[in-house]
């Protein structure tokens, strides 16, 4: 009788294990589709749920978000991360512009998704300035040059290896893939040839 309560129980639990993990890849998968502040109720059905399952799992939007948010860590840093950073600093550039620019294409609607509620969830906040701080780590290892730059000029680079500067290039301004890495990688060439 013990064996069958233990085993009840464990199979209780791994069906809301499945269903959790369901409801954070479907918010994940909304967003990748496009729907960038899904409801509750559209990750419910996306995620084959009812809607009191999700709030059983999630008591807001916000621990979703620190969920789905500690799922898929390690794949979007992996995105920026690596990489062969040897060679000239012409080299380097190129290089990292294109693992950039590879990277934030990938990343875009979640980006903005995120963006969208900064205002409103602290988790995001806190989780966007980790990301900034680690991409202004990651840019300085592909460019150790920037150490000996002035500040001014290291902010500036910052900026132009930038989600923000990628979008605008991308989005606001109209320009193909190519064209926009081509962009980058002039301003940082001409901002580190200084």
């Amino acid at each position: 009788m013990k064996i069958e309560a233990e085993s009840a129980t464990d199979g209780r639990r791994l069906r809301s294990e499945r269903s959790r993990l369901a409801i954070i890849e479907a918010a994940l998968s909304l967003q990748d589709d496009g729907v960038l502040l899904p409801t509750a109720q559209q990750i419910s059905d996306r995620a084959g749920v009812g809607i009191r399952s999700f709030f059983r799992h999630f008591e807001d939007m916000e621990s979703l978000f620190a969920c789905g948010d500690d799922h898929i860590r390690d794949s979007y840093e992996a995105l920026f991360l690596g990489g062969d950073r040897s060679g000239s600093l012409e080299e380097r550039i190129d290089r990292v512009a294109i693992r950039y620019a590879d990277a934030y294409e990938k990343l875009t609607n979640k980006h903005e998704a995120t963006r969208a509620q900064l205002w409103r969830y602290e988790i995001l906040r806190k989780n966007y300035a980790r990301n900034q701080r680690g991409l202004r780590k990651d840019l300085e290892k592909w460019l150790p040059e920037l150490k000996q730059t002035h500040r001014l000029d290291r902010e500036a680079i910052h900026a132009i290896a930038s989600f923000d500067m990628w979008h605008r290039l991308r989005y606001h301004q109209g320009l193909s893939k190519q064209t926009a890495i081509n962009v980058i990688v002039n301003l940082l060439t001409s901002q580190l040839s200084q």
